[in-house]
């Protein structure tokens, strides 16, 4: 198998008495969805905040196509191209739509606030941030505020402002939350074919999507990864349907 573009090698992380992951080792491959499920309070978040960077694991390293970054923090890693969308957003609602896709493009190249960014935001990286919104429906509402959009918008928005960022590599925190079904059916469709251009690491309740996206998936328990494998193998797994999916899986 070729070199994980991400990977993760024996994390760990405790908060006291609590141990939210114990010797955490997944790996991302170039072209694939890979799924991490598990039950509320089985450490996905914590994992995905240490894969990030906003939270230095206990033990462990996280490898970035072929590199030990688990020293960097967030920005770095961005730098790198690691994009993450996350569960809850973190959308500036006071600025438009189109502020909010340049600043993702801007972190692209470094921070996204010093002087020189009003002539960033001018050429290129406009330029990339109006692709990114084009790329997922919302350039008719580019001048609109943030706060204006549906649910649904904001999450197209937090998609165009990680594809602004031309990661390397999509981590995804339950992008489905809070939609519909339409809505869900149709940023699947979306996902499915943005696996080629970068791979996703992607945190999902919504079994539906995770059934129809996932070339992989790994299950999380109690901090632990279960299981991993194909759908297939995951859902036939009797550890997994006990501690998670259940018997109607």
């Amino acid at each position: 198998m070729a070199e994980p573009v991400l990977a993760t090698r024996g994390i760990c992380k405790s908060f006291g008495a609590v141990t939210a992951c114990k010797d955490v080792s997944i790996d991302l491959q170039a072209g694939e969805i890979h799924a991490l499920i598990g039950p509320n309070g089985a450490g996905k978040s914590t994992l995905i905040r240490q894969i990030a960077g906003g939270l230095r694991p206990d033990a462990g390293r996280v490898i970035l196509q072929g590199r030990d970054v688990t020293a960097l923090g967030t920005a770095a890693r961005a730098r790198r191209g690691l994009a993450r969308t996350f569960q809850v957003s973190t959308l500036a609602m006071e600025d438009t739509v189109l502020q909010n896709a340049v600043l993702g493009a801007m972190r692209a190249c470094g921070n996204p606030y010093r002087v020189f960014g009003r002539a960033l935001a001018a050429g290129e990286v406009r330029d990339r941030a109006e692709a990114a919104l084009a790329r997922v429906g919302l350039q008719g509402v580019a001048a609109r505020w943030a706060s204006e959009l549906s649910h649904g918008q904001r999450r197209q928005l937090e998609v165009a402002v990680a594809l602004a960022l031309a990661p390397r590599v999509f981590v995804m925190d339950e992008p489905m939350a809070g939609l519909g079904g339409a809505g869900s059916r149709a940023l699947t469709g979306f996902l499915d074919g943005l696996r080629e251009e970068a791979p996703i690491l992607l945190v999902e309740h919504d079994m539906d999507a995770v059934f129809a996206l996932a070339d992989r998936v790994s299950v999380l328990v109690y901090g632990s990864v279960i299981a991993t494998g194909t759908v297939d193998e995951v859902r036939r797994d009797p550890q997994v349907r006990r501690a998670y999916l259940g018997e109607e899986a």
